[in-house]
């Protein structure tokens, strides 16, 4: 009985450990957002340059990894190479990033807007449907019909600045990007016309 009462108790402190390394430090993670971030992305996440990418409601886990790339490991060039991104996330530990991630993941995202009409049809077609004659997959596959992506890996695209979206998709075709998880991303956007990219991008801009 003795023996089933410490199991017992293991199990509730190991919960609650658990439960503990769980829950990100958010405010510490607000006061880093507001003094360190809020610069480029606004101190919620809704950027209002589009060369800096929207943060607010983007999956957590994502948010994460990417702090973690632009950070590299023990002096190491870091995977995804931005010279201020680099420098920003340099000071920032393992369990900041994690609070930053779940900060911006919980603020309310303020969405751009598609202006291009004109492309919207073939943005629309290959979100939904890709290019089978060039092997080409459709957007919806990977980061969902609405555009709300699929954690941990494929980001939230949708209400995404389409300059921003057609700027990683450009870098990722010519490997300037290169984070991309067997390599996806470059080998879809290698398959991808500047016209294509700007269509996408633009129609995911106003997914919602």
């Amino acid at each position: 009985m003795l023996k089933r009462s410490l199991l017992i108790s293991l199990l509730l402190v190991a919960g609650s450990i658990q439960a503990e390394e769980a829950a990100p430090n958010t405010e510490k993670a607000k006061q880093i957002a507001t003094t360190l971030c809020a610069g480029c992305h606004n101190p919620d996440g809704n950027s209002q340059l589009a060369a800096n990418p929207k943060l607010a409601g983007q999956i957590p886990e994502y948010l994460y990894k990417q702090l973690k790339n632009f950070k590299g490991a023990e002096g190491a060039t870091p995977e995804r190479v931005n010279a201020t991104m680099n420098a920003m996330v340099a000071g920032l530990s393992d369990e900041d990033m994690k609070g930053l991630a779940h900060y911006f993941a919980g603020q309310t995202l303020e969405p751009s807007v598609a202006t291009n009409g004109a492309l919207v049809e073939m943005g629309q077609k290959i979100w939904r449907a890709g290019d089978a004659s060039k092997g080409l997959p459709a957007c919806a596959a990977c980061h969902g019909p609405a555009g709300a992506g699929l954690p941990a890996q494929f980001p939230r695209i949708a209400g995404q600045f389409a300059e921003y979206t057609e700027a990683q998709l450009k870098a990722f075709r010519a490997e300037e990007r290169a984070n991309d998880p067997a390599k996806m991303m470059r080998m879809i956007a290698l398959k991808m016309t500047d016209k294509e990219i700007k269509a996408v991008a633009d129609y995911a801009a106003g997914l919602r």
